[in-house]
């Protein structure tokens, strides 16, 4: 889950992770080395304003934003913003607020939106264009788009055909955390297909172990890690293009193809053989907190946990998260190798103004410069830009997630729940699931969750 209350529980997850400084050279943009936030770090890549240039004069300028990011992860993004008002003379004012979600709608029905909002959700995306205080991107943000991101990902920043926002960050949720050490010891190797990862599961019963751990206890918004289970089983099933029916209720939320998924999940989590490695039985899943559910891998009393990229910032302070550390991850397979299904989320840049100064930061922020200063910068972030080079990233995960999202063959699906309508991605969908680990069958939370959606 990465939207309605998904994006801030994601950001709250990612709250221990760490910002490094990165120094820029200014030499192209005219600033000097001992401006604000300027270095003679000498790794560092001069940065070309000539883009930027194209849309005039904008010394004195400021461009405001407004986003659900908020302290410690805020000092990143505000360090990222250096280069462009070197370059542009632009002042970039940032607010975070962790009730964006709401505050957003609430400021663009009443008139007085920001010049730049980050949307964590393409259905937020769609009512904030729908009060008519969005702007369209201009013509250079989208051309960078094309340039720098796949078509799923320009898709999801249109709206009725009209292009909107560029994609900003993004996570991975189809990866599965393991420790690399209980490999090399016990011989197993990383699956690639999901065959090869029912054939691992099976091979660490044998060796006498509860494979998998879980965990979906989150306040009220239990069950919602449920929803990521069954999103990429529907992906890895059904294929993306039955995914998208399903996500705008084109096919019935109790269809066979969601019957099947959730199945295909059950098999795995409502196998007592297979859970609930360190934390108990099958039931509970739904007592164990989202947070805490990896953290038996760490004393080997479970091996596998299927989480996103963010869950790294769970486990305890000195964990060496790497391919040869304590924990690391691998990219949840699909049917078979060549298929590169990935459920992620991300954010969206959207202008509720027209003038320069905003179209020349909405340039900036969908430009491969931009991406990969931004990089530098943080640690816990990632973005689906083809122009980041992955090795900016500052840490295994990131790169990994990185590799995930930039692969040709991948096909990026957002989180589901956080598309369908809040009756059903965080209402019903959350509750329904939760009734299912608990001991409802399949078929009567596939109905319930059909009865929830709106007429």
């Amino acid at each position: 889950m990465f939207g309605h209350s998904g994006s801030s529980r994601s950001r709250v997850a990612l709250a221990g992770a760490l910002s490094v400084g990165l120094a820029f050279s200014l030499t192209a943009c005219g600033g000097s080395d001992d401006s604000e936030g300027g270095s003679t770090d000498s790794s560092a890549a001069a940065i070309d304003c000539a883009p930027y240039t194209a849309f005039g004069d904008l010394k004195g300028k400021t461009v405001t934003i407004y986003t659900g990011i908020v302290t410690p992860e805020d000092t990143p993004h505000k360090e990222s913003y250096k280069p462009f008002e070197q370059c542009t003379g632009v002042t970039v004012k940032y607010e975070g607020d962790k009730a964006f979600e709401t505050q957003i709608l609430v400021r663009a029905q009443a008139g007085n939106p920001p010049d730049v909002a980050f949307v964590p959700q393409p259905g937020l995306l769609q009512q904030l264009v729908a009060t008519g205080k969005a702007v369209e991107a201009p013509k250079e943000t989208s051309d960078n788009v094309d340039k720098f991101f796949g078509a799923d990902w320009k898709a999801y920043g249109t709206v009725d055909g009209k292009f909107y926002a560029a994609p900003l960050g993004a996570n991975v949720k189809s990866l599965v955390w393991y420790s690399p050490k209980e490999f090399t010891d016990s011989g197993y190797t990383v699956p690639t297909t999901l065959d090869q990862l029912k054939a691992l599961t099976d091979k660490m019963v044998a060796d006498k172990k509860k494979p998998w751990c879980a965990g979906i206890s989150s306040g009220e918004a239990t069950g919602w890690p449920l929803t990521d289970w069954m999103e990429d089983f529907m992906l890895r099933l059904s294929g993306p293009e039955t995914y998208d029916k399903w996500v705008k209720h084109e096919i019935p939320f109790n269809g066979p193809e969601s019957t099947a998924a959730l199945d295909a999940v059950g098999a795995y989590l409502k196998n007592d053989a297979y859970v609930n490695g360190g934390l108990g039985d099958v039931k509970s899943i739904a007592s164990t907190t989202f947070q805490d559910a990896g953290l038996p891998i760490l004393d080997g009393t479970c091996s596998l946990h299927r989480q996103a990229s963010f869950y790294a910032a769970n486990f305890p302070a000195g964990t060496n998260i790497a391919k040869d550390g304590d924990i690391f991850a691998f990219y949840l397979p699909g049917k078979d190798e060549t298929a590169k299904p990935v459920l992620g989320g991300g954010e969206f840049v959207l202008a509720f103004a027209d003038r320069p100064e905003v179209k020349a930061f909405q340039t900036y922020l969908s430009s491969d410069t931009w991406a990969n200063a931004k990089a530098k910068l943080s640690s816990g972030w990632v973005s689906a830009n083809k122009g980041l080079d992955p090795n900016n990233l500052k840490n295994p995960i990131d790169q990994l997630s990185a590799t995930i999202l930039l692969d040709p063959n991948s096909q990026f699906r957002f989180d589901g729940s956080d598309m369908m309508p809040a009756a059903v991605g965080s209402n019903a969908f959350w509750k329904q699931t939760t009734n299912w680990i608990t001991g409802q069958d399949t078929k009567t939370t596939v109905d319930n969750i059909e009865k929830a959606w709106p007429k």
